[in-house]
C-alpha cells in the first residue's frame, strides 16, 4: 500500500496537528469541511489541509481517513464516511482514533468493513503532534498499513491483537489523566467554598502528592475549553470497565465535573485557574 494523501476529520487542535506534520512530510492532507464552524477552516488553511467538496470526494481520493472527533459523535461520522464509501466503492483505510470503548470501536469497524473499507483501531495518547511526545497506537488488521504514517512523520506503535487493543489502551491511559483532572477540580473547589483551600495546598505540596498537584494545576487551564469533549470520553471510560464486569461509576462522576464545567455550573463559576507561576 502507498500512502499519498491522507484524509482528516476533522481539523481540530488534534486533527490540524496530524494534518500539518504530514503535509509536512509530504503527505497530501485532505478534509470536507461542509457544515464546519469557522475555526475549523482556519486550522485547516494553517495546516495546508485541502478542503474537498464532499465525503465522496474525500473517500475517492484519500489512501487513508483518520477519525480524530468528540466521542460522542464518532459512530454518526463512521455511518456518513461508510455511506460515502458505499456510494462511490472507495478502496480506503478508515482509522478510528477516537477515544471510545473497544465495544464502540467494534461496532464502527463493522460499519467501516460492511461498507467495503479496510479499518484500524487506533488511540492518540499525547500532546498535539506538533509537539513531543505525541504517539498513535494502532491494533486491527489494518494497523501495519496505519503504520506506513511514519514514513510521513507520525509516531505510529502497532499492538500486536485485535481491533480494540488500541482503544482500551487509551481508556486506560485517559482514566487515570482526565480522571484525575477531574476529580482535581472538584477538590479544589471544594476546598476553596470551605475556606481552607491555603491549608490543603501547603498540605500537599509535601512529598510525593506535590507532583499530583503540580499536575492538576497545570492541566487545568487546557482542560476548560475541551471539557465538553471529555464528558464523551469519561461515558466510553465508564462503558469500558462496565463491559469488564467492573464498576464504572466514578467515571461517570468525572463525566459529570465536566458536564458541569462546560454549563459553566458551579464547579466553573467558582473554579480558581492557577496562573503559570503560582
Amino acid at each position: 500500500m502507498t500512502v499519498r494523501t491522507v484524509g482528516i476529520l476533522s481539523p481540530g487542535e488534534m486533527g490540524s496537528s496530524i494534518g500539518y506534520v504530514l503535509h509536512q512530510h509530504g503527505a497530501r492532507v485532505v478534509t470536507c469541511l461542509a457544515g464546519r464552524g469557522q475555526g475549523s477552516h482556519e486550522r485547516a488553511q494553517q495546516a495546508s489541509i485541502e478542503d474537498l467538496p464532499d465525503l465522496e470526494a474525500l473517500v475517492q481520493q484519500a489512501d487513508i481517513i483518520l477519525s480524530i472527533v468528540p466521542p460522542a459523535v464518532a459512530g454518526a461520522v463512521a455511518d456518513q464516511v461508510a455511506a460515502a464509501i458505499r456510494a462511490t466503492h472507495a478502496d480506503v483505510l478508515y482509522a478510528d482514533c477516537n477515544a471510545v470503548a473497544p465495544s464502540t470501536v467494534h461496532g464502527i469497524a463493522q460499519t467501516i468493513t460492511d461498507a467495503g473499507a479496510r479499518f484500524s483501531d487506533a488511540g492518540i495518547i499525547g500532546p498535539p503532534a506538533t509537539r513531543p511526545g505525541n504517539r498513535i497506537f494502532a491494533s486491527g488488521p489494518g494497523a501495519q498499513d496505519l503504520a506506513q504514517l511514519r514514513e510521513q512523520g507520525l509516531d505510529i506503535r502497532v499492538l500486536t491483537g485485535e481491533v480494540g487493543q488500541a482503544s482500551g489502551l487509551k481508556m486506560c491511559y485517559a482514566a487515570l489523566t482526565k480522571g484525575l483532572q477531574a476529580l482535581g477540580t472538584e477538590l479544589l473547589v471544594a476546598a476553596q467554598l470551605m475556606g481552607v483551600d491555603d491549608a490543603l495546598r501547603q498540605e500537599q505540596n509535601q512529598g510525593d502528592i506535590a507532583q499530583i498537584r503540580a499536575y492538576i494545576e497545570r492541566a487545568l487551564p487546557s482542560m476548560l475549553p475541551k471539557a465538553y469533549r471529555w464528558i464523551g470520553e469519561m461515558e466510553e471510560i465508564a462503558r469500558t470497565f462496565e463491559d469488564l464486569g467492573i464498576p464504572g461509576r466514578m467515571l461517570l462522576g468525572a463525566a459529570d465535573v465536566y458536564r458541569d464545567v462546560r454549563d459553566e455550573g458551579k464547579l466553573r463559576t467558582e473554579l480558581r485557574v492557577p496562573s503559570p507561576t503560582s
